[in-house]
């Protein structure tokens, strides 16, 4: 997919999914809109410097972007939750984060531990009770306990499934690259998963580009559906092919959603 067409599909939500079209959204429109929602936006539990990496951020969601925000009901007001995101953009984080923020939740991401080694960075993550990966290494597992430990205290946690970007050329999620982290959190704790399928940050800041781009204002859709369905796989030893199953289902929540944030079908 070109970068013109990728933005059209992000700009007109094409009627391809008519549904795309029926949600009237969530995001705030106009300045009295926004502040009210900053106002309200979360603030205990984030951490100073979260919070303070949260409050530099926001006006660069609510003033360069033009949002649509659809299907916030689906994450729970409290308890724990697991979110499950696509990821194209390095702006993920910040747009995904004012989102999740918005609808009454603290994310609480698991990411890559080499981030730990960037001093600002560092603080921000530590601060805001984060969880780093450390992958191919000795605590490798730590992850998945700090992760447990998370969602047992009821708080939200936000993966990335694949893992990086998306290495789909346009765009779309690929169940043989997610990782089956969240599926085994899923299926251990029996926490829900809610899917997420975003659209329009890799016209913001592309992958390769060291500054955003913010003018003309780009739009980005986020779109979150009902928890995946996973009922008839709790309980069940955690086998190869039943965390595969979990995997799949959740890719495939995924990739509903940014097909309705996208306005356009997968391809098969």
């Amino acid at each position: 997919m070109s970068q013109n067409r990728a933005t059209r599909s992000c700009e007109s939500l094409s009627v391809l999914i008519p549904e795309a079209t029926h949600d009237a959204g969530t995001a705030p429109r106009g300045p009295l809109a926004k502040i009210r929602l900053t106002l309200r936006t979360p603030k205990r539990g984030r951490g100073f410097w979260y919070g303070l990496a949260i409050d530099v951020l926001w006006p660069f969601v609510m003033v360069f972007t033009r949002s649509g925000w659809f299907g916030g009901s689906n994450i729970p007001a409290e308890g724990p939750v697991l979110i499950a995101s696509n990821h194209v953009s390095f702006a993920d984080p910040v747009t995904v984060t004012a989102y999740v923020l918005a609808h009454g939740r603290i994310p609480r991401y698991l990411a890559k531990a080499g981030l730990w080694q960037i001093p600002v960075v560092r603080s921000v993550l530590a601060g805001g009770r984060h969880i780093p990966v450390h992958r191919g290494t000795s605590k490798a597992t730590d992850a998945y306990r700090d992760a447990v430990k998370s969602l047992e205290s009821g708080e939200c946690v936000l993966v990335f499934p694949e893992g990086t970007f998306t290495a789909d050329p346009d765009g779309w999620p690929s169940v043989k690259q997610a990782k089956s982290g969240i599926a085994r959190l899923a299926l251990a704790t029996g926490v829900p998963v809610v899917p997420i399928g975003h659209w329009g940050t890799q016209n913001v800041l592309p992958q390769k580009a060291k500054l955003p781009r913010l003018l003309p204002r780009k739009r980005v859709v986020i779109r979150t559906g009902p928890p995946v369905d996973l009922s008839d796989l709790l309980g069940r030893e955690q086998t190869r092919d039943v965390v595969a199953e979990a995997t799949r289902r959740i890719m495939d929540a995924i990739t509903e959603q940014l097909e309705l944030a996208r306005g356009e079908k997968a391809p098969n």
